[in-house]
């Protein structure tokens, strides 16, 4: 017997499907589907939805100082599906680390909602639902690199089997086992941010956060580590919300790109980066990379209309 949909099941206009982008839902014209016989007619399983990591809604954050209110965020609305690597980029002060801080439950919105992994942030915080890699490595001098690893497991309460297992899975990860030993001083400034990120990750988080993590290298040594970063995410799975100031790092890492206005912060532009997952520097010099940097420069530019 042939099924039947009831009328209010379907859609006002057959021949649509609807598609997700940084945008929202929109519709896209798709062909008919024709059925050679009965049998064919056979309910097919729905797709599910990705899943969202971050579901931001109208956020405001206003700070209260000795000279009056700073509006840090204005009405910032976005949604960062689980697997995606988003960086933010703005002039310093737009409100970009603040942005993750309020992710993180480290600072409370003024208005606005906001879920993480489909929770509330501070829920997220509890769950120890993210990692959180600052700019500077932020280890522990005399602790040695895998005790520096350990920590949050300690905290957490993890057993010392599986705090060494752990600490030896992640720094195999970053490409530094037979360093469990050092202390940080003994370490290179891009080695040390390393096992900060090893550290981030020891404890499985689904969300790592990332503020401006190699502003402080130089260039040779911040290419390597941003290709080591996407190998790692490609291995991980993790979604990954990433802070910079530089747009070629942001157009290489990313699969989305947040553009926001100087203070208060807004979103200017979402760019995807439709570049494949195991992109090298090369990619940097191809003709579709230049016209995603030029895209990111023309929206910081925009801007600074706000100012005017």
């Amino acid at each position: 017997m042939a099924l039947q949909m009831p009328n209010s099941l379907k859609p006002e206009t057959p021949d649509v499907t609807l598609r997700r982008d940084d945008r929202g839902p929109f519709l896209t014209p798709v062909g008919r589907v024709r059925m050679s016989n009965a049998a064919d007619a056979k309910p097919q399983p729905a797709s599910m939805p990705q899943r969202l990591a971050v579901d931001v809604r109208n956020v405001s954050l206003t700070f209260e100082t000795s000279d009056g209110k700073v509006d840090a965020l204005s009405n910032v609305s976005l949604e960062v599906a689980e697997g995606e690597f988003v960086s933010f980029i703005g002039p310093s002060g737009c409100g970009k680390t603040t942005m993750l801080r309020v992710v993180a439950d480290l600072q409370q919105p003024t208005s606005g909602t906001l879920l993480v992994n489909g929770v509330s942030a501070e829920q997220a915080r509890l769950e120890r639902g993210y990692g959180y890699v600052f700019q500077a490595p932020a280890l522990f001098p005399w602790r040695t690199i895998e005790n520096n690893i350990k920590l949050p497991l300690e905290v957490m309460g993890f057993s010392d089997s599986e705090q060494r297992e752990r600490a030896a899975r992640y720094l195999a990860l970053v490409n530094l086992t037979g360093f469990e030993r050092k202390f940080p001083w003994q370490l290179s400034g891009g080695m040390q941010q390393r096992v900060s990120i090893a550290r981030a990750l020891s404890f499985d988080p689904a969300l790592l956060l990332m503020d401006e993590p190699f502003g402080a290298l130089d260039e040779i040594v911040r290419d390597h580590l941003n290709e080591q970063l996407l190998q790692l995410w490609d291995k991980t799975g993790k979604t990954v919300l990433f802070v910079t100031h530089s747009i070629p790092e942001a157009v290489f890492l990313s699969t989305r790109i947040v553009v926001m206005s100087p203070r208060p912060g807004r979103i200017i532009d979402i760019i995807d980066c439709d570049f494949p997952r195991d992109r090298s520097l090369e990619t940097r010099e191809t003709p579709e990379f230049l016209k995603i940097a030029q895209r990111v420069r023309t929206g910081l530019r925009a801007g600074h209309s706000y100012d005017e």
